[in-house]
């Protein structure tokens, strides 16, 4: 089993950035890759961009690539999503998520799931 809890959203101005924190507990994380995914209203789920626990290997979507960066704290058992210079677009609700499969990408792949952090960014 494996808990995980967002915080860090809020309403933004287009061009501040952000930092999302996600709290990360349980056994065997060591096993895990974290992810952070979004959903905006009346869109699928998608990836953002993902940490392995051990080891740093990251992955991120190409359409963030540049203006997000995903890291680990693992003293802390907290994973943070960096997100520079923000646009409309990014509006939407964040999750964080874990799975056993390596470099997984998509949401079936993940079994825990926390419960969203909204970011709203108005021009």
């Amino acid at each position: 089993q494996v808990q995980l809890e967002e915080s860090g959203g809020g309403l933004v101005q287009a061009g501040d950035s952000l930092r999302l924190s996600c709290a990360v507990s349980g056994r065997s994380l060591n096993m895990y890759t974290i992810a952070w995914f979004r959903q905006a209203p009346g869109r699928e789920r998608e990836f953002v961009a993902s940490i392995r626990w051990v080891g740093d290997t990251t992955d991120y979507a190409d359409s963030v690539k540049g203006r997000f960066a995903v890291s680990a704290d693992n003293a802390k058992n907290t994973v943070y999503l960096q997100i520079d210079n923000l646009r409309l677009e990014d509006t939407a609700a964040y999750f964080c998520a874990a799975s056993t499969i390596y470099r997984a990408i998509w949401p079936r792949e993940y079994d825990y799931w926390g419960q969203g952090t909204q970011v709203t960014v108005a021009s």
